[in-house]
């Protein structure tokens, strides 16, 4: 039997479910449908199919350098946009640190000096447990929506899917590091391809999606790698071992608590 993410049980809730089947349902429908459907519904589609109203999955990453490549494994906890709750669970000496964001708050903890941390918005962007993920995209979270305008840039059809490129530029003061990313994914709202680029518009990293397959009834890329486009030997990849959607969770789940494992 799985280990609890925290101490605290949470239980499929079937009515979160029935509804988030509904709203699914409409969104694949309105994708294909609507002609003049904007960048930034599209954007917030894709968000949601990751996350649905909340989330609990099981993944391991994979951190490649030249000299040198190790494995760990951890589990994340969302809850709708905003909320995100990671937790390394191996190797043992990584076994418990943790990472909590709500809102736009955001804390570290780790069971070594049995601290929480608190950090600066612009540290959802920088890399995550050494990894060339950031954070936001380890959580998923709504950054894009929340700090980027977005525009349209391709649309290609194929198969009966359509494939957007949207390009996203970060507004005045926003506290990201990017000059602009680039974003590929089709209308059934998976992600393809992330593309990262510097202030002066140089592409840094990209990430890449393998393996669309249907995962907790979703359809999702199982695993996903970021390379450093300078440097082909730096990379992670990450692989969902398992995931589930729109499970209730009680929002003590959500607390500094729950980021120390109490």
């Amino acid at each position: 039997m799985r280990e609890p993410l925290c101490s605290h049980k949470f239980r499929v809730s079937f009515r979160s479910i029935s509804a988030a089947c509904v709203v699914s349902f409409a969104y694949l429908s309105g994708v294909n449908a609507a002609s003049d459907i904007t960048a930034d519904e599209l954007i917030m589609r894709m968000i949601d199919q990751s996350r649905g109203l909340s989330s609990y999955s099981e993944l391991s990453m994979t951190v490649n350098r030249p000299q040198w490549q190790r494995t760990s494994s951890f589990n994340v906890l969302t809850r709708g946009r905003d909320d995100a709750l990671i937790r390394f669970t191996a190797p043992a000496k990584d076994a418990g640190n943790a990472t909590l964001k709500v809102g736009d708050t955001m804390w570290t903890y780790s069971p070594k000096i049995r601290r929480a941390v608190r950090l600066p918005k612009s540290m959802m962007s920088q890399e995550w447990a050494g990894s060339d993920f950031s954070y936001s995209d380890l959580a998923r979270s709504d950054k894009l929506l929340a700090y980027y305008r977005h525009d349209i840039v391709d649309q290609v059809e194929e198969d009966g899917l359509t494939t957007y490129t949207i390009e996203s530029t970060p507004n005045d003061n926003a506290p990201v590091v990017w000059g602009k990313e680039r974003l590929v994914f089709r209308s059934d709202n998976v992600l393809l391809e992330q593309t990262f680029f510097d202030q002066a518009m140089q592409p840094v990293k990209a990430m890449r999606a393998y393996d669309v397959q249907e995962l907790g009834g979703r359809m999702l890329a199982k695993r996903m790698r970021m390379s450093d486009l300078e440097n082909p030997d730096r990379w992670t990849e990450l692989e969902y071992v398992s995931i589930e959607f729109d499970v209730e969770i009680d929002d003590r789940n959500f607390t500094q608590f729950a980021l120390r494992g109490e």
